[in-house]
């Protein structure tokens, strides 16, 4: 089998990701975290010294507070809000890093809201 030109040679040129597919990864990867969905979820970028800095404002998905009896209740909701949100940080700057190969410098977070899981209905007191 003959090797085609176009493998073995180094093609030249630009490849970039729009500011918009980047805020929408950014947006997807945080809902996901989150437990929102992606149109509730605001990205915003700034330069950080020739890197991306990445700032996100969600709502965090919180089980209803009247099934939350105690200790072992918020161990099985994923921990508390600030615990999901500390180690989302990680999870989202590798998720957008690894698929759009930008290169992030951090990700800020501010949880704006809490809403019920994703498919069940808050409850009327």
């Amino acid at each position: 089998m003959t090797e085609s030109p176009l493998a073995t040679r180094t093609l030249v040129g630009h490849n970039r990701v729009s500011t918009q597919a980047l805020t929408s990864l950014a947006r997807a990867a945080a809902a996901e975290q989150f437990g929102v969905r992606p149109g509730e979820v605001r990205a915003s970028w700034t330069d950080d010294a020739g890197l991306l800095a990445l700032s996100i404002i969600s709502p965090i998905a919180v089980p209803d507070l009247g099934d939350v009896a105690g200790v072992e209740d918020v161990v099985a909701a994923a921990g508390s809000v600030w615990e999901r949100a500390t180690a989302a940080k990680a999870a989202i700057l590798h998720q957008v890093s690894g698929l759009s190969g930008a290169q992030l410098s951090r990700v800020d977070i501010r949880i704006a809201g809490v809403r019920p899981p994703l498919g069940q209905k808050a409850r009327v007191a």
